[in-house]
């Protein structure tokens, strides 16, 4: 009723209800794509399964095969039946299957995007899909600027009062600093800056969004995160596999473009950021800006970053071939399959603190992780012999594959003697959580038809990340071939080196 004071707990009760897209159609381009058939596809169905998406929801896939609309359906069909993290229920896939089409054609053809027009508005009619289009283009950057201008011509972009248009762009966003604002200009002439949404996956991770309520909502944390106690930050996503059927992409890009100049630094600024005033996309962006424009690289280059290319060795009991034997890779390729960098952020909070970041193919094993490595106490009651094996504090965000969080600190050893060595206390998701967390894109491709940004990264975000990155790509393309390690190993030995000069080393996870 008018002037009716709202009920606090009824809207606390409403945030616990599931969010549910709108009526709605999901065009992907790049459907025939490794992403679309393992990712995409079943996340869709998975929200589907969970009943987040309406009755009025059609998915349509582009792309150049000869295919009938029941073709697509088949391999959407045998796509979720492998890879949906949900049980998969007939009846589910029926209904979410009288809304599937598919349009052949190329890119750069008209007549392909008017018939792509067409089906939509035939959607729209079937399936009270109310106009709302989201277009997530599965594709190299190169070609997102074709895509996006065919959008403009068969006015599948033009914007409207009654209804959304949204464009879906996945990482990498450019290849440089210059490039991402050409990027940016083709994207920006066609649609409105809060219709496009930059895909990093890594964001819609449950453990990297529990960083913010780890710090801000707990008063055991936030008082030591910063440079009174901790030491240094290392920020580390390593995988034990190399680069496989993604030469092509992966040759001429590298370690660094691929993952430090969007996962990695994205890491860094949620955990360097102060806290915002809201969780609003606006405030949580400002924060992670502020943060990336306070970064520093080192006054030398060449002693605070390191690179390596993975030769011949053994991976899980099995001899794997180096980087330069892989098929589709060049045999004179200076592509760095490693790379790691020392940063730092000038801010009141963290001036001094050391950031190592770390990115790697073939390493000791698969893990994506945050760890804040405290300083170490004076120990002025206790004999060197007393904590000779104790290490440092540590608190570690573990992102993947065990999601959770881990405290490293001393503890006397049972005895008679007063003997301190680590011990670890661990918290894991699974455990204590009885539903399982949804995979990344199931989150970011719901938030994307509800049209809910956070955990979406702005262009300003783009742009700093390049301009801390485009220097040390300039630096190493001087340098020449990077340093090889053996597979199966940490990285070369010019990364345990960087920070040997410091005193200090890599964790082995």
């Amino acid at each position: 009723m008018p002037g009716a004071t709202p009920n606090p707990l009824r809207s606390e009760l409403d945030r616990r209800l599931p969010r549910i897209a709108g009526p709605s159609v999901l065009v992907l381009f790049g459907v025939t794509g490794d992403l679309a058939r393992k990712k995409l596809l079943p996340a869709i169905y998975d929200l589907a399964n969970r009943g987040l998406l309406p009755p009025g929801f059609g998915l349509v896939g582009f792309a150049r095969r000869e295919w009938e609309h029941q073709d697509f359906a088949k391999e959407a069909y045998e796509a979720v039946r492998e890879h949906a993290r949900t049980p998969f229920r007939e009846d589910v896939w029926r209904q979410l299957s009288e809304g599937v089409r598919f349009v052949q054609g190329e890119l750069h053809d008209d007549d392909a995007f008017d018939t792509l027009a067409d089906t939509v508005r035939e959607l729209d009619a079937d399936r009270g899909t109310g106009g709302n289009y989201a277009f997530y283009l599965s594709l190299p950057p190169k070609l997102f600027p074709t895509v996006v201008k065919q959008l403009k011509r068969s006015g599948l972009a033009d914007q409207r009062e009654d209804a959304w248009r949204r464009v879906i762009i996945e990482k990498p966003f450019g290849h440089d600093l210059e490039s991402a604002k050409e990027l940016n200009a083709v994207v920006d002439d066609v649609f409105p800056p809060q219709s496009v949404f930059r895909i990093d996956h890594y964001l819609g991770k449950e453990t990297v969004q529990n960083i913010m309520a780890l710090r801000f909502a707990n008063t055991l944390f936030e008082p030591m995160w910063n440079r009174d106690l901790v030491d240094h930050v290392q920020i580390t996503m390593a995988e034990d596999i190399g680069v496989g059927g993604r030469a092509g992409y992966y040759d001429g890009i590298g370690a660094a473009r691929d993952v430090i100049q969007n996962h990695l630094l994205q890491l860094l600024a949620l955990v360097a950021m102060e806290e915002p005033v809201s969780f609003s996309a606006d405030a949580i962006r400002t924060e992670k800006e502020k943060v990336l424009s306070a970064v520093r690289l080192p006054a030398d280059l060449a002693a605070g970053t390191a690179r390596g290319q993975y030769a011949p060795g053994w991976q899980g009991g099995d001899e794997v071939c180096g980087y330069l034997e892989e098929k589709g890779i060049p045999d004179d390729s200076v592509t760095e399959t490693y790379a790691a960098l020392r940063l730092e952020v000038n801010t009141r909070r963290w001036a001094g603190v050391p950031f190592y970041l770390r990115t790697g193919k073939r390493l000791g094993r698969r893990v994506t992780e945050v760890a804040l490595v405290f300083r170490r106490t004076p120990n002025q009651v206790f004999s060197q012999m007393d904590t000779e094996d104790m290490g440092q504090n540590a608190l570690v965000l573990r992102i993947q594959p065990d999601e959770g969080v881990t405290m490293r600190f001393g503890s006397k050893v049972p005895g008679a003697a007063m003997e301190v060595r680590d011990v670890t206390m661990d918290f894991t998701y699974g455990q204590s959580f009885t539903e399982a967390s949804p995979e990344a894109y199931e989150r970011l491709i719901l938030d994307v038809l509800i049209g809910d940004p956070p955990l979406f990264p702005r262009q300003q975000e783009v742009e700093l990340s390049w301009e801390i990155l485009d220097p040390v790509e300039e630096h190493w393309a001087k340098e020449g071939r990077p340093e090889p390690y053996e597979s199966g190993t940490w990285g070369p030995e010019s990364a345990d080196a960087m920070l040997a000069r410091e005193g200090r080393q890599w964790r082995r996870p």
